[in-house]
């Protein structure tokens, strides 16, 4: 698949004034590029002997990330920065320099704008544009991103729906794409959870608000939130799997405790969390039904494995489920509102219902007799640590468990991807790919 680089890299010793070089280099590289996207940029590798103070080679490659490894050691500048500032401000360009540990030279990169799909203003599309490549430095990395996937909370948050918003701001918590190292990587989506394996603390925050997120061409993350993809996904498909993963995760295996033979209950199947824990509970050796408000998106879920389900707009359809199925021994719910009361009615003593959302708001009428005489647990979770998420790449690698995506989107398109997400209308994860 054709790249386009970054930038262009200088790569000098002591005693040489490449001023002449790098004047001919920009407009070469203004004239092969130009502003057609379609077109991928050249990156230059120059290599300059300082006793013979010439040009030796230069070759093509794909060396965007040959800085990111082999050094940050150095904070000197060439004596080219000044004419790079002066070309470059105009156009949104940035600048590192870097010193190469392992062998005598300095490098100098000039990074190209890349694209980003930008929250300005709520209620308000995102808006397609150039932003300035993220930098890397001692401690976080530039992914360069592949494919990215929506989540319900980036709806939330264009709606003005969402706590302590910043704005401007890239939206996106999932992503997977070329680490530094060249490795295919899997992101994190989190950060600062803490030290207690039990709840986040209160530095906790989701990737994507604040820090910006994974709606453009590159990254900056730090290495540890870095993971090797599941060798048998594509890339939308591992994009797709992080936030809904490690929820559905921690939520079945963390909090609820599944075990192998029990009876599990997820509601609302078709969003992306839902079918991960279908997915899950079924590879963990569970018997699985569902609920939805839509008929085919059970027989959907009945195709990938289900044991049934229940429409929950039809009258009476939770005591016709337990009629049939009998009672789940975990249950599985996101939206809460006056539904979740009926829940504890469909459970077996002993079980544990697991809520990650409260899409439908407060839960009324829920009976606490029900809950003590049969002895339910109720158990909240959000995300997961870094050590559930690298837990659950295994057991996706394990199971070969390939998540659902209904649809995928260019990065351009970014707005038509987050209407379907509002329409409620999906089955699966809705990813935008990038590069």
């Amino acid at each position: 698949m054709p790249f386009r680089p970054i930038g262009i890299v200088i790569v000098k010793r002591e005693g040489f004034e490449p001023m002449l070089w790098l004047v001919v280099l920009y407009f070469l590289l203004q004239k092969i590029g130009g502003r057609n996207r379609n077109t991928f940029f050249l990156l230059l590798l120059l290599i300059v002997d300082s006793k013979k103070g010439h040009l030796l080679h230069t070759r093509k490659g794909e060396a965007r990330h040959v800085v990111e490894d082999e050094a940050r050691r150095s904070k000197k500048q060439h004596d080219a920065q000044t004419f790079f500032e002066n070309v470059h401000k105009s156009k949104s360009r940035t600048q590192t320099s870097y010193f190469c540990s392992s062998c005598p030279y300095y490098f100098t990169v000039k990074s190209l704008s890349v694209k980003a799909l930008v929250l300005h203003e709520l209620n308000k599309p995102l808006v397609y544009q150039d932003v300035a490549t993220p930098d890397a430095d001692e401690e976080k990395f530039s992914v360069r991103l592949m494919a990215a996937a929506l989540n319900r909370r980036d709806w939330w948050i264009t709606q003005g729906q969402y706590s302590k918003i910043q704005l401007p701001v890239i939206l996106g918590s999932d992503g997977a794409g070329v680490g530094p190292d060249g490795q295919a990587v899997v992101l994190y989506p989190a950060f600062d959870w803490g030290d207690n394996p039990s709840a986040q603390g209160k530095e906790f925050r989701v990737l994507g608000l604040p820090e910006d997120g994974t709606f453009a061409e590159y990254i900056r993350i730090p290495r540890a939130h870095l993971a090797p993809i599941p060798a048998h996904l594509t890339w939308e498909q591992a994009a797709a799997l992080p936030l809904a993963g490690l929820t559905a995760y921690r939520t079945l295996f963390t909090r609820c405790r599944l075990q192998a033979g029990e009876r599990v209950l997820i509601t609302g199947i078709g969003g992306g969390v839902a079918l991960m824990a279908m997915q899950f509970a079924l590879a963990a050796g569970a018997d699985v039904f569902v609920t939805s408000g839509s008929d085919e998106k059970m027989e959907q879920a009945i195709l990938l494995g289900a044991g049934g389900g229940a429409n929950y707009r039809q009258e009476s359809w939770d005591k016709d489920l337990k009629s049939t199925v009998g009672g789940f021994d975990v249950v599985v719910d996101s939206a809460g509102g006056d539904g979740f009361a009926l829940l504890p009615g469909l459970c077996n003593p002993g079980a544990r219902i697991g809520i990650y959302g409260g899409s439908l708001g407060k839960i009324n009428g829920l009976s606490p007799q029900i809950l003590y005489w049969k002895q339910i647990s109720i158990l909240g979770s959000t995300m997961g640590t870094r050590e559930e998420f690298s837990q659950m790449l295994d057991f996706v690698s394990r199971h070969q468990i390939v998540p659902v995506v209904d649809s995928v989107f260019p990065l351009s398109e970014g707005n038509a991807a987050m209407e379907r997400l509002g329409q409620s209308e999906q089955f699966g994860k809705i990813v935008l790919a990038i590069n």
